[in-house]
């Protein structure tokens, strides 16, 4: 039985959330290792009303602002030469990229 690596990624932008995967899948692919994935979850929406006046005088207007955490899972065999070349990806700013060995 060969351990896996269960690689999550997080970000607020999708094309760079996508763009780690598309790297992932090609380094997979010029190992030769098995990978299942990217696996989309759910999208976590973060909502934050707030007043548009300071000071309470006027209308009652509000703005809405909202923050959309996307997420993938990708499951990769655990070779050491894939492993290695994982580490070297250039993972952008805003993308959180969080690897977990699994016997």
């Amino acid at each position: 039985m060969t351990q896996k690596a269960r690689i999550s990624l997080t970000g607020t932008d999708t094309a760079k959330v996508n763009d780690v995967c598309r790297q992932i899948k090609t380094i997979s692919d010029r190992t030769g290792v098995n990978m299942s994935g990217p696996i989309p979850l759910p999208t976590k929406k973060l909502n934050v009303p707030c007043r548009k006046s300071p000071d309470g005088e006027g209308t009652e207007t509000w703005e809405r602002w909202e923050m959309r955490i996307h997420k993938r899972l990708i499951y990769l065999d655990a070779d050491d030469r894939a492993l290695r070349q994982l580490m070297r990806i250039q993972v952008p700013d805003g993308v959180n990229i969080e690897i977990i060995l699994r016997g």
